[in-house]
């Protein structure tokens, strides 16, 4: 949801694979719709069906953790790119373990995992503004 004008592509690079889910995480989504994400910082990709922000996300499906290459803003509502595939766009941020990372949520429509699409360490992650 780009409401605050344009802004560049982040772009990162794949650096570990993770193949679990969960249907008891309870994660909290951050109430803040942007998160600032600096070159040489990782975080965590994680897909959810989860729709209601003011609800614990329990159905959660882990893709892996990228290196942010490109540093910028990400926002509810970027499109999330491993390779050639849209994975889903950004429905917020889970701060658990932060300063070591942020879990960036991903809505999709099902809880993938980094396993379930074949997805490989050094493939590129890009977020863009949709």
């Amino acid at each position: 949801m780009q409401n605050n004008g344009s802004k560049r592509e982040v772009t990162g690079t794949l650096v570990k694979v993770l193949a679990y889910r969960r249907d008891d995480r309870g994660m909290s989504l951050e109430p803040f719709a942007s998160r600032c994400v600096r070159t040489g910082e990782i975080h965590e990709l994680v897909t959810t069906t989860h729709t209601d922000p003011g609800t614990p996300v329990d159905h959660v499906g882990f893709l892996g953790f990228a290196e942010i290459d490109r540093a910028g803003v990400l926002e509810r509502g970027d499109e999330v790119w491993i390779g050639t595939k849209l994975l889903g766009t950004v429905l917020g941020f889970d701060a658990a373990h932060f300063p070591d990372h942020y879990s960036i949520l991903i809505h999709n429509l099902r809880t993938i995992t980094g396993e379930d699409i074949g997805l490989e360490p050094e493939q590129q992650v890009r977020f863009r503004a949709w």
